[in-house]
């Protein structure tokens, strides 16, 4: 029986008793093992060897994982000097807190995100508390990172560990789990017969080669068949991630309903990102614990200053003949001070007043889907950024019907039909109200954004002398109720799931 000379070798190494690996008949025969994958896959339709498949799963720490194994999980550092701090007994400053910890970057964030959720103590409002009963020597987490310290690779059979805690390590990103698919060859009667009677080297070529063109050579060699099901190297290539590919579809779906878009800063004054908004310079939205304020520098020089002075006016004592305003302090100062936008209406105020673009006669419609920071509580629907869908009409005559019609439509466009509305009070809109999808998944009712008709006392300082009606959706809850998501974390951060991304089918 004649057969190339690589089946020759796999045969003569393989045993009809004992199975064996691919990897061990490479190292038997020298060969690599994706040219030994080939020759078994050839053997066997060959009759000549039986092939078993097994899946095997192993388990590696990440550098992240390892640096934690020899140190210890942010959120217990953060439960140390919470403790220190005096949290176990009164609330304490979170900021004062994260200073004492050394944490710094991205494990406050890791930190801050495991604290409540592994019961070390709760988060509120800009406080910490330290659950005095907490045991971080009981974290399974972190014990779970000691026993695999020191590893390279470990079966998840051979060690102890839950599937939760499995689950959770490998969602942080702190152990990697690889599946290997083993191969083990046993020789069949038949290859045992056909080697007792001698086997024949049969001369192959595996490719073209120059030398086999420019000869010619090529027209009297047998090629060796090619075998589509060898194993080859997995590749990951670069991919646009879902979020920024749903948000060029919501642009492009805005634009189809005669949107044009909007740009601005990402750091902007309070004036424009709250004070053109009627929100009163007391609004307990607008302390440091709501809002990043810049250190350097911090604050704008420039200012309209007949639009600084129509808007102190409106908060000072209202507009028109039955206008009341707030009759709260309000100082250009704190105007003047920058920060990272806590939502993009910032963008409104200044296309709204003219000084983006030039005055924008009605009707208009514009829209921008950018990036907006708070200092929120971190949990399953919040993080410190995300990207908001900013949007308004400028029209004579507008109605809430207009707003929830113009709802309508846009969710219709990803397949969302089941909008719901409930009445809201915001500073800057009358009326209010916020929207709500349904989970897909969880049933749950979840908040998707808020909107309402601008207020006369925001729009008169801006001179704007007919209706505006505008919304801020946030675009992460779209995803989840396209996708199913149930928390944002695993699609946006620094603990996102990658091999989520790269297996979610986008949806157009």
């Amino acid at each position: 029986m004649q057969l190339p000379e690589s089946q020759v070798a796999v045969l003569e190494a393989a045993n009809a008793d004992d199975a064996q690996s691919v990897d061990a008949l490479a190292a038997a025969t020298e060969l690599p093992p994706e040219t030994v994958t080939g020759a078994v896959f050839e053997l066997e339709d060959e009759g000549l060897v039986a092939v078993a498949e097994r899946v095997d799963e192993t388990l590696a720490l990440t550098d992240e994982g390892a640096e934690y194994a020899d140190s210890q999980l942010p959120e217990v550092t953060l439960y140390e000097a919470a403790l220190e701090a005096g949290a176990d007994d009164d609330p304490a400053q979170m900021g004062r807190v994260i200073g004492q910890s050394g944490l710094e970057g991205p494990g406050v964030d890791i930190a801050l995100s495991n604290y409540a959720r592994k019961g070390y103590g709760v988060i509120d409002s800009g406080e910490i508390t330290a659950d005095a009963d907490a045991d971080p020597a009981a974290d399974a987490e972190a014990n779970a990172l000691a026993a695999l310290e020191g590893a390279d690779e470990t079966p998840v059979d051979s060690v102890e560990i839950d599937e939760g805690t499995l689950e959770q390590l490998e969602r942080r990103g702190l152990v990697e789990i690889s599946e290997t698919t083993v191969r083990e060859v046993t020789l069949t009667e038949l290859a045992v017969t056909e080697l007792m009677a001698g086997l024949e080297t049969a001369e192959t070529v595996g490719q073209v080669t120059p030398e086999l063109l420019t000869s010619g050579d090529w027209a009297d060699v047998e090629f060796a068949e090619y075998n589509v099901e060898a194993d080859a190297e997995r590749v990951e290539g670069g991919n646009v991630h879902i979020l920024r590919q749903t948000a060029e579809r919501v642009k492009d779906v805005l634009v189809g309903m005669g949107f044009q878009e909007m740009e601005g800063p990402h750091v902007d004054a309070d004036f424009w990102i709250n004070d053109c908004l009627f929100m009163p310079q007391d609004h307990p939205a607008r302390t440091h614990w709501d809002r990043f304020a810049l250190e350097e520098p911090t604050h704008i020089d420039d200012l309209p200053e007949g639009l600084v002075s129509d808007v102190e006016q409106a908060h000072r004592q209202g507009v028109g003949p039955d206008g009341e305003g707030y009759h709260s302090p309000w100082d250009e100062d704190f105007a003047r001070a920058l920060a990272l936008r806590g939502h993009t209406t910032s963008l409104s105020t200044r296309y709204l007043s003219g000084t983006e673009i030039g005055e924008i006669e009605p009707p208009a419609r514009f829209f921008s889907v950018e990036k907006v920071y708070r200092n929120d509580t971190l949990d399953p629907t919040h993080l410190l950024e995300f990207f908001q869908i900013e949007g308004w009409v400028m029209a004579e005559d507008l109605s809430v019907r207009d707003l929830m019609g113009t709802f309508e439509e846009f969710y219709a466009q990803f397949g969302i039909t089941d909008i719901q509305f409930k009445p809201h009070y915001n500073p800057y809109t009358e009326p209010s109200f916020e929207l709500f999808g349904t989970h897909p998944t969880t049933g749950e009712l979840v908040e998707i954004g808020n909107s309402g008709i601008f207020r006369e006392e925001m729009l008169e300082p801006l001179g704007v002398e007919c209706d505006v009606m505008a919304w801020g959706l946030a675009l992460e809850r779209l995803l989840m109720l396209m996708y199913g998501f149930e928390d944002i974390r695993d699609i946006h951060g620094t603990l996102c799931d990658l091999d989520l991304l790269r297996n979610t089918e986008v949806t157009y």
